[in-house]
């Protein structure tokens, strides 16, 4: 695993150090380059970040409602070949962040039982 040093203003560093452990997703989620409405949920999973959750809070943790829906919508369109170009863009960056919850989930879940067994 690479290991990265920053420098950053004082300011910043106040605000990015509570959420340290999470600052690596936010990263790639903001790294991911979207063109379509799938920044909603990634703005939605980053503020969730944001927050510094708990671990069993992230285990818990689902999109809205909202965002379940269109990702359904986007996968019943493509279960029947009738995806645009953009809803295909679209269908592929939420996968994107679907897998990048996923492992994010798994490492929290070993780090979590890994405490709790100590």
């Amino acid at each position: 695993m690479f290991q990265m040093t920053m420098q950053v203003h004082d300011n910043l560093a106040k605000r990015i150090q509570p959420i340290g452990f999470w600052l690596p997703t936010i990263i790639e989620l903001s790294l991911i380059g979207f063109k379509t409405l799938a920044t909603a949920t990634a703005t939605e999973i980053i503020q969730f970040l944001s927050t510094n959750p708990e671990p069993q809070y992230l285990l818990e943790y689902h999109v809205s409602s909202q965002s379940q829906q269109q990702l359904q919508r986007l996968l019943a369109l493509n279960e029947a070949g009738m995806l645009s170009q953009t809803e295909q863009l679209e269908l592929d960056e939420l996968q994107q962040i679907e897998h990048i919850i996923i492992m994010l989930k798994l490492s929290c879940r070993q780090t979590y039982e890994v405490t709790q067994t100590s």
